[in-house]
């Protein structure tokens, strides 16, 4: 039993799960790997902490099917990646850009690193 039990684990973790519906695959695997690796740095606006391949909500869909669409028009992983930033802003990226407004993304985890360090690591004396 415990082994069925490993197998299935094993099984669910390298498998590829995707929420890509078979109607929205493009018949070029290139390109659909291209579709999901771009799905893959794209975040989803209901679920936030899931990319869009992997989302089963409807505006995931609507941006799969956007991304397939404009590679088919023969459109590149940068142009689509920021025709969809500049629709929905920063929050739609995994990683977000550094700019004066968004540079605190960038610092605060480290500083707040080297505090906790500095609290912990301490000699007492």
């Amino acid at each position: 039993m415990r082994f069925l039990a490993f197998i299935y684990i094993i099984l669910f973790i390298f498998s590829d799960l995707y929420a890509v519906e078979p109607d929205e695959m493009l018949d070029d695997p290139i390109l659909e790997n291209i579709a999901r690796d771009i799905g893959k740095k794209i975040r989803c606006l209901v679920c936030q902490n899931e990319d869009i391949e992997n989302s089963n909500a409807d505006i995931a869909k609507d941006l799969r099917v956007l991304i397939r669409k404009k590679i088919s028009e023969g459109k590149e992983k940068k142009e689509i990646i920021s025709y969809i930033h500049s629709r929905y802003g920063d929050f739609v990226l995994y990683t977000p850009p550094i700019r004066s407004d968004t540079i605190w993304l960038w610092v605060f985890p480290i500083g707040f690193l080297i505090l906790l360090s500095f609290i912990f690591f301490r000699k007492k004396r």
